[in-house]
Order: structure tokens, then C-alpha cells, then sequence
């Protein structure tokens, strides 16, 4: 069965609600330059603080001068990375559907879309937190480390899966803003979050020498405040759209049946694509707290960039959503060519950038000597990265928008295999070089993988 807005079966959207007030909602014409650049520079900028929480958290434990706390903090990003990107379908999926709503001019879907949200955050939220014993458990078997290392670690976990519920609620609340194009509001309230939570961990981890649980307790109270902030904000939004919609929208079963199934397929390929992070930090455990750090240390860099490059990624989610609710082909091809296009050049920018700037920055980042060589043998992955990966995550910005995730899941389960393989005969042949290899060979095969699917995404949308 195809997926998305075409398929009007019983689990597809419906349209609820009558034609809007041109007053209320607007939707904006033709797709150029100017809408791509006012979507996507906003949550570049707010995107870049995201893995700035990661980059500072490291740098405040690292300036202790102890390589296993700098792990410690790198396995627990790793964890909290891994359970959120699991859960960030609660973003990716909110994102698809109200920008289609929205394209269709459908406020009490736009509604419906935000409560279904937020209903279902709050609950996997609240899982995580009653189930936090069974996931550390699992997290540290997957991700190993020494002793020193993981008892650091469970700190910094014990603490922060209390900040779970407020994270989802705002992975909703980000995606409804996305979805219709709010993204300078989506911006303040990113900035807002992220740099609360790096003052917080400044503060906490080092000026109040709280270390590790410093940094965990920034985190809780950050995430806790940036979500009563994006309810009051979307509160307000919502008034003024006349946006709103029934209770009985919230658990209308075939609506949620629909948002559940591309929810679950979301899942699936998050789970799928995080077996090869949880690879790679345990590769890095295996060859010592030296490799452990230096890798996590460049991997913050790396992620820097990808939350760089996401913002082109979210304009294709936001604008091709809205290009299929409308039925409008144009726009849709114009989505893709401009938000590609501007998302490559910033690609060969961030690439630059990292291999000038790497060295200073784990130079000031990393105190251990140690940190800082093995750092250095590996940068040029690291400034390959955006290069390498800027195909697929625009892929995924154009898939989510027109609401296709089976294909990103099965995709993704491909594309996995084809890391398992690369590392099978990279990293036995040249050891940590072959690790980060076959991080680039994954971005690669995700990228060729939904680029042959995108046909067949355009014929099931359009006809």
C-alpha cells in the first residue's frame, strides 16, 4: 500500500475541519530562495547549540584533566542521543503532518496533529523514566567502557533520565513548529533550551565543581523550563490560528492509527540506525579511554555539522509536507532544488571550516596529550562527514515531508547492512581509521538507497 496523503484508506488523514480564514492561516505562494533561507537559517543557528550541549559538557569534565569522566560523559550522550533519536519520530512525524495539514489549510488537523503529539511524548517519556534501570543496564552491556568509566557514567544517567518527559514534549512542540514554517519561533525556543542547558552545565560542572552531575542536573532543569515555555508559546499560536480541535481528535482511531504507523515505522529505522553509534562508541571503549575520548571529542564536532546541515533538511520536511498537502508539484520540485542546493553549499563550508578549525579546537577542548594526538590522526573524517552525509539527511527531510517512512525504515535496515559489512573488512584491516570509514560508508548508502526510492515516492504522491 503507498504511503502518505495519497492513500486515502481508513488510517489516512481526512480532512476535519472547514476551509480557513485566509485571516488565520496563510499559506505562502510560490517556493523560492527567500522561504527556503527564512526556514532553514533560523534552525541552523538554533540547531548548532544542540550538539554544543554535547561539545561543552565534554570540554567542562575534560578540563579535570581524567580521560575516563570525558568517556563517561561521551557514553552518556551516546545513551541519551540513542534514546531520544529512538523517540524522534515525536519531531520528524509531528513536522510531516502538520505541514501538510497546514498546505491543506486544515486548522483543526493542525490542532488534533499538536495533542496527539504531545500526548504520546508524555507517555514515552514517563516509560523511560519507570523503565531507567532495564535501559542503563542494556545501554552499558551495548557500549562497554572500564569500570571507572561506567561508574561515572551511571551518574550522569541516573540523573538526567528525569529531564525524559519535558525532552519528548519539546521534540513534539519543535516539530509542529516546523511543520508550519514557524521557525523563528522554533529558533527562539532552541536557543532558549540549548543555551539555558550549556550556562547550566557551566555553572553546575565547573563553577560549582559539580562535575559530572553538575552537567546531568543542567540538563533536567533546562529541558523541564524550555517546555513549559514551548506549551505557553504554542497556547498562544494556536489562539490566534483558531486553531483547535476536540478531545475526542486526540484518540479518533483511525487519525492516531495513522500517526502510530508512521511513528512505528520512525522507530524502526532510528533503532536500525543507531546500531552503528552504538558500534562505534563500543569500538572506541574496546581500544582504550584514550581512542574512547578522542573519538567522542570528534564526534561532537562532527554532530555540530550535521545539526548545521539539518536546517536545509528541515526546510525540505516543512515545505515538501506543505507542497503535498496542496498538490502542488512545482513547489515540490522546488522544495527539493533549493533547499538541496543551498544544504550542499553549506556542506563544503562546514568540511573547510573543520579541517582548519579541528586542530584548535581539540587543541583548547582536550588537556590530555594523549586526547589531542589521537584526536588529530583522525580529524580528516570528521571535516569528510558533512561532505559525505548531506545527501542522505536532505533525502530524509523530503521522505518525512511527504509523510513516506516505510521507505526511510526499510532504507535505513539496508543501509545498515551495508555498515556492518564495510566494518567487517575496514575495521579489522585498519583498525579506528575503518571505524569512521564506515560511518561515511553508512551516509553513502543511505543516501544512494532513498535516492532510488524517490521516483516512486513522486508517482505515489502525484500520480
Amino acid at each position: 500500500m503507498p504511503e502518505g496523503p495519497v492513500a486515502a484508506k481508513a488510517g489516512d488523514l481526512q480532512p476535519a475541519s472547514e476551509p480557513v480564514d485566509s485571516k488565520s492561516i496563510t499559506v505562502p505562494g510560490k517556493i523560492g530562495h527567500a522561504e527556503v533561507l527564512a526556514i532553514a537559517l533560523p534552525i541552523t543557528l538554533s540547531n548548532a547549540t544542540v550538539p554544543l550541549i554535547g561539545f561543552v559538557d565534554t570540554a567542562v569534565v575534560g578540563q579535570l584533566g581524567a580521560p575516563h569522566l570525558m568517556g563517561a560523559v561521551a557514553i552518556g550522550a551516546v545513551i541519551f542521543n540513542m534514546l531520544y533519536w529512538t523517540f524522534s519520530f515525536l519531531r520528524m512525524g509531528t513536522t510531516g503532518l502538520t505541514a501538510q495539514a497546514f498546505g491543506a489549510g486544515e486548522t483543526r488537523e493542525i490542532a488534533g496533529h499538536l495533542m496527539r503529539a504531545l500526548m504520546v511524548a508524555l507517555a514515552c517519556g514517563s516509560g523511560l523514566v519507570l523503565l531507567q534501570l532495564p535501559i542503563r543496564s542494556a545501554a552499558f552491556w551495548l557500549t562497554g567502557g572500564s569500570a571507572e568509566v561506567l561508574a561515572a557514567a551511571a551518574t550522569y544517567f541516573d540523573i538526567r533520565i528525569w529531564a525524559a518527559p519535558a525532552g519528548l514534549v519539546n521534540f513534539a512542540l519543535l516539530g509542529w513548529l516546523i511543520g508550519l514554517g514557524r521557525a523563528g519561533v522554533a529558533f527562539v525556543l532552541q536557543l532558549f533550551l540549548n543555551l539555558l542547558n550549556i550556562g547550566l552545565a557551566l555553572l553546575l560542572g565547573l563553577v560549582l565543581s559539580g562535575g559530572v552531575a553538575g552537567v546531568a542536573w543542567g540538563a533536567v532543569i533546562a529541558e523541564n523550563v524550555a517546555a513549559v515555555a514551548g506549551l505557553i508559546v504554542a497556547m498562544r499560536i494556536s489562539g490566534r490560528m483558531g486553531a483547535w480541535a476536540p478531545i475526542s481528535d486526540t484518540i479518533d482511531l483511525p487519525k492516531l492509527k495513522r500517526s502510530l504507523s508512521i511513528n512505528g515505522d520512525l522507530v524502526v529505522r532510528s533503532l536500525t540506525g543507531y546500531a552503528a553509534l552504538v558500534v562505534f562508541t563500543s569500538e572506541g571503549a574496546k581500544a582504550g579511554d584514550v581512542t574512547l575520548a578522542a573519538n567522542a571529542l570528534l564526534f561532537s564536532i562532527l554532530a555540530i555539522s550535521i545539526y548545521l546541515l539539518d536546517g536545509f533538511a528541515f526546510a525540505a520536511e516543512a515545505l515538501v509536507g506543505r507542497s503535498v498537502g496542496a498538490r502542488d508539484r512545482a513547489g515540490f520540485d522546488r522544495a527539493i532544488a533549493i533547499s538541496t542546493l543551498w544544504a550542499a553549499i553549506f556542506a563544503v563550508m562546514m568540511s573547510a571550516v573543520i579541517w582548519l578549525a579541528g586542530p584548535h579546537i581539540i587543541s583548547f577542548s582536550a588537556k590530555s596529550p594523549e586526547v589531542q594526538a589521537a584526536a588529530f590522526a583522525y580529524l580528516v573524517w570528521v571535516a569528510a562527514g558533512p561532505l559525505a552525509g548531506v545527501w542522505c539527511f536532505q533525502l530524509d527531510g523530503i521522505f518525512t515531508g511527504a509523510t513516506r517512512t516505510r521507505d526511510m525504515r526499510n532504507m535505513m535496515i539496508v543501509s545498515i547492512g551495508v555498515f556492518f559489512i564495510a566494518f567487517w573488512i575496514l575495521g579489522r584491516a585498519f583498525g579506528n581509521h575503518g571505524l569512521w570509514a564506515s560511518y561515511m560508508v553508512l551516509f553513502v548508502a543511505r543516501a544512494v538507497t532513498l535516492g532510488m526510492r524517490l521516483p516512486s515516492l513522486v508517482r505515489g504522491v502525484f500520480g
